[in-house]
Order: C-alpha cells, then sequence, then structure tokens
C-alpha cells in the first residue's frame, strides 16, 4: 500500500482497521496517529516523525482529505480504539510492552487488560514519567532483552513518537503504537465523549464543551476546513 502526501504529511488510506493491522503486522512500524490538527500545524520535526513511520486517519479531517484525494474507502481509526483492537488480535499469540500514564493508571491498565483478555502476555510495564535519562535507557534495555511482539506508549506527541524510535532502533521487531491518554480513558479514569459524538465525527466538539479552553486550539480547525472547501488539501 502506498502513503498519500497531504500538505507534506504521508498517510495511508487504510479502509478497515482489520486491513491496518494486518498492513502493520507484515511490516512491522510505528503506527502514528494523524488529524487535522497534526496537518496544520506540521513542522519540519512532526512531519519527519511522521513520514518515517506508518501515519494513519486519527480524525475526520485526516479522513475527508484523503476522500478528496480519490481515496473514497479511507476511513478514521481512533487510536484509542485502535490499540484493544490490536490487543483483541494478538493476545492469544504475541506479548505485549506498556509505558505510559501515572504509576496508578499503569497498574490499572495491566490489570483491565488482563481481565478483559484472559491469558494476555504482557512482559514488562512502566509508567510514563521517568527521573533521569539513564532510567529511559533501562526501559529501551528491557525492551531490547524482552523483545515484545507490541509496544504501546502513552506520553502525547512528539514525545511518545520520539522515544518509541529509540526503542525501535533497539528492538526493530515490534508494532509499535502511541496512545496519547488512551490508558486513562480505559481504566475511567478520564471520560470519552459518548457514542453518538463519537459515531457522528463530533468528539472535538464534545472535548470543547467539556474543556471550552480548548477553543484556541479549536478555532485554528477554521483554516483547515478552509483548505478542504477550497481544494487546497
Amino acid at each position: 500500500m502506498d502513503y498519500i502526501s497531504v500538505r507534506g504529511v504521508n498517510i495511508f488510506p487504510f479502509s478497515s482497521p482489520d486491513q491496518l493491522i494486518e498492513y502493520v503486522d507484515r511490516r512491522k512500524g510505528i503506527l502514528v496517529a494523524i488529524n487535522a490538527e497534526k496537518i496544520l500545524h506540521a513542522n519540519d520535526m512532526t512531519r519527519g516523525i511522521i513520514n518515517r513511520n506508518i501515519g494513519y486517519c486519527d480524525g475526520a479531517g485526516a479522513m475527508l482529505a484523503l476522500r478528496r484525494k480519490g481515496h473514497a474507502n479511507a476511513c478514521k481509526i481512533a487510536g484509542c480504539d485502535l490499540w484493544l483492537k490490536i490487543v483483541s488480535a494478538f493476545y492469544k499469540s504475541k506479548s505485549f510492552y506498556l509505558v505510559g500514564g501515572r504509576q496508578n493508571v499503569i497498574d490499572d491498565t495491566v490489570r483491565k487488560l488482563q481481565q478483559d483478555f484472559k491469558g494476555i502476555n504482557i512482559v514488562g510495564a512502566h509508567n510514563g514519567y521517568f527521573d533521569s535519562d539513564n532510567e529511559m535507557l533501562q526501559v529501551i534495555d528491557d525492551i531490547a532483552a524482552k523483545r515484545p511482539d507490541v509496544v504501546f506508549v502513552a506520553m502525547g506527541s512528539p514525545k511518545q513518537e520520539l522515544f518509541m524510535e529509540q526503542m525501535q532502533q533497539a528492538h526493530a521487531q515490534a508494532i509499535y503504537q502511541g496512545l496519547g491518554g488512551s490508558f486513562d480513558v480505559y481504566t475511567g479514569h478520564v471520560a470519552r465523549a459518548p457514542q453518538w459524538w463519537i459515531d457522528h465525527n463530533l468528539e472535538f466538539a464534545y472535548r470543547l464543551i467539556r474543556q471550552p479552553s480548548r477553543i484556541k486550539r479549536q478555532i485554528q480547525l477554521l483554516k483547515y476546513a478552509w483548505w478542504l472547501v477550497a481544494g487546497k488539501i
């Protein structure tokens, strides 16, 4: 499958989560979620991170851009759903390593995964806070030693992607995915939008209602909407 460039940001036009999972299982790499905000604010560093790895549509804005470019079947694949689909697909056959969140969150995440996916092989877990570079290197060394098949990192972008690239240098034969705050959502520490908002691509609006301080970020998306309407994507 070939990627599509949207204002210099390379995105793979996956038509379903299953197609994405099959692709990354064959071609191990780092999955990077792409939404309108990431395209709008891409700079040399963030664009480089995305283009070195496997960018997928994590938002309606990215999906609409691909559809405008002729990929009518391109779909939105929410990262906070995708990682659990990956677990569901592979928990009986592959091993997992988790990094991210506060200590209580990562502990709750491990426990809940073990409850929801009986027999899952979690070979390691660490919170997302490192007291020193040495502690971070110890996690990378542990991953290199244990060689997990799937690594989830929930630390926020671009920090998590940069960290995963370091991990990948030590252990290349793994599926990596950055999750942002997905551990918090999965364990109930943070509430996600109700399903109706998600189904209608309005999750951003729900977050805005809950956090009006996001207005400064969200209003910039009007520029992206103009790009779509004017065919500048």
